[in-house]
């Protein structure tokens, strides 16, 4: 049996690898200093997004929630929203009106056109009247 801070910062890679990071995770002070043969991990708090992301991870996905992907059928770039009988619901990453998208129609989204949608979505904000 691996020590529980090996299996912790192996569940820490394996999270981060699908696209999820849990603040809190780490080894329970209080049963990892205790006469337990097994430490209890903590899992933590986190928001309702990554709890979401999480799940979608856990269902088996593909690709979770909350991750950012191109409709290779028009170039528009979308944040994945949920899974509906075989397609994926997109939401634009600027605002907009949300669509379906087949899943082998998507492609991963360049972090550069992520980025420079959601400053065009904050300039937009910013210059709405409040």
């Amino acid at each position: 049996m691996r020590p529980t801070e090996e299996v912790v910062e192996s569940l820490r890679r394996a999270l981060k690898g699908a696209g999820v990071v849990l603040p809190s995770l780490c080894v329970d002070p209080v049963t990892g200093a205790s006469d337990e043969p097994f430490a209890l991990v903590e899992l933590g708090r986190c928001n309702v997004r990554v709890a979401e992301r999480l799940a979608s991870v856990v269902r088996g996905e593909r690709p979770p929630v909350g991750t950012y992907v191109t409709d290779v059928r028009d170039g528009r770039i979308g944040e994945v929203m949920g899974h509906l009988g075989g397609k994926v619901q997109l939401r634009p990453v600027a605002g907009g009106r949300e669509w379906d998208c087949p899943g082998e129609s998507l492609a991963p989204a360049p972090s550069e056109e992520v980025l420079r949608a959601q400053v065009q979505r904050a300039n937009k904000a910013r210059r709405m009247p409040c």
